[in-house]
This record gives C-alpha cells, sequence and structure tokens, in this order.
C-alpha cells in the first residue's frame, strides 16, 4: 500500500512532546487499519503526511516497534506489522492480572465522585451502544478501564498498565467489530460499575479478570 495519493493530516500542534504526539497520531491510523498490515512506512511521504519532521517520526517509530505494530528492517525501513494470536494472548493474560488488581484497589480507594464519574462513563457506553456508534462506544469503554485504574492509586500499576494497553488498542478495535458481541460487553461493564459502587473488592476483580478473558475470545476470533 502506497502513502503517496493520501490526503495531508492537520500538522501536529508542538506544545506536547512531539514524539509522543507522533506515536498517538500513528497508533491511530494502525488501529483504524487505515494503515494495514504490510504497508512500508516511507519516512519522507509519512513525514510530510503528519506535517513533522523525520526525527520526531523516527522516536515514534521505535515506540511502535517497541509494542509489536511496526517491524524496523535494517536498510529496508519500517513495516506496519501485526504480533501473533500468541503474543497477543500473552500481553492480555498479563492486562488481566493488572486490570484486576487494580479492580480490587479501586473498590477500597475510590472516592464517591470517582465512582459517580465512571457511572456516566457508562452511561455513554450505553448511549453509544443504542446508537450503534462504534467509535464513540470504543472510547468509552477504553475510558472506563482507565478511570478504574487510576481510581486504584497505585502510580506503579497505572504506568504498566498504560504501557500494556497501548500495545493493545488495535486488538481490542478490532474485538468490537462486530456489534452482536457488544451486548455482551455493555452487560459486563453494568456488572463492573455494581461491584464497584458496592466496593466489593473481590468481586470487582474477578469480574474484570473474567472480562479481559471475554475480550481475548471476540480478538481471537479476528486474528
Amino acid at each position: 500500500m502506497s502513502l503517496a495519493m493520501t490526503p495531508p493530516l492537520p500538522p501536529i500542534p508542538l506544545p506536547e512532546p512531539l514524539a509522543a504526539l507522533v506515536v498517538e497520531r500513528l497508533r491511530s491510523l494502525i488501529v483504524t487499519e487505515e494503515l494495514a498490515a504490510g504497508t512500508r512506512l516511507r519516512e519522507r511521504q509519512l513525514a510530510d503526511r503528519l506535517g513533522v519532521s523525520r526525527t520526531p517520526l523516527r522516536d515514534a517509530l521505535k515506540v511502535l516497534a517497541a509494542e509489536g505494530l511496526v517491524r524496523i528492517e535494517p536498510k529496508r525501513g519500517a513495516m506496519v506489522r501485526h504480533p501473533s494470536p500468541a503474543e497477543i494472548e500473552e500481553k492480555l493474560s498479563v492486562l488481566a492480572v493488572l486490570e484486576g488488581f487494580a479492580g480490587e484497589c479501586a473498590a477500597r480507594s475510590a472516592t464517591d465522585a470517582e465512582i459517580t464519574a465512571i457511572g456516566h462513563l457508562h452511561d455513554e457506553l450505553t448511549a453509544a451502544f443504542e446508537r450503534q456508534d462504534r467509535a464513540d462506544y470504543f472510547r468509552c469503554n477504553q475510558d472506563i478501564h482507565l478511570a478504574i485504574v487510576a481510581a486504584a492509586r497505585n502510580e506503579t500499576l497505572a504506568n504498566l498498565h498504560a504501557q500494556l494497553n497501548a500495545q493493545l488498542t488495535f486488538y481490542r478495535w478490532k474485538g468490537s467489530a462486530d456489534r452482536a458481541l457488544w451486548t455482551t460487553a455493555v452487560t459486563e461493564h453494568a456488572l463492573l460499575l455494581t461491584l464497584l459502587q458496592n466496593r466489593d473488592a473481590a468481586g470487582l476483580a474477578e469480574a474484570l479478570r473474567a472480562h479481559v478473558a471475554s475480550t481475548w475470545r471476540e480478538i481471537r476470533q479476528r486474528t
């Protein structure tokens, strides 16, 4: 696939760390499969498209290579890649442990305001489900999980989760492709919210681990 005929994207603003913004933009293009597996990432074309120089682009490609979304080959440059099902399962098994621990901690440490905010996110998720808005549904889904992790008040956990979750964004997006599966996910999220509201630490931990396992079953059908 060539990038030569694709339209330029709006220039990335400079106040934030540029490489991080380029990583986010490229990851989004890969997640939505605008840059499909096997796409050769030609630096000049991609830098022009993103409105950046090659230095932050190269830094971003190294980050995405560490995440497994890009393969950098000597003298051949970078290419979009997708990890094997075994790699994905390995990462998700660790994510399940992290999210289970986050749920256990959040049930004990979350403020009432945080729980209320997560409830509002669940309302947004349900609304997106009802109008069949995949992008908004996916965003709300991710925001709920991130809010639970934040409510756990464990910086090490948050950092590890952010790193691993970024590596799995593409596959979680693919897992949301079948709208018939959304009903199960929305039901599971309703249970997560109830357990959090009841401050049931053990129950929320177990439900989050089961929820991630359910995500893997959905992803496995599409890899």
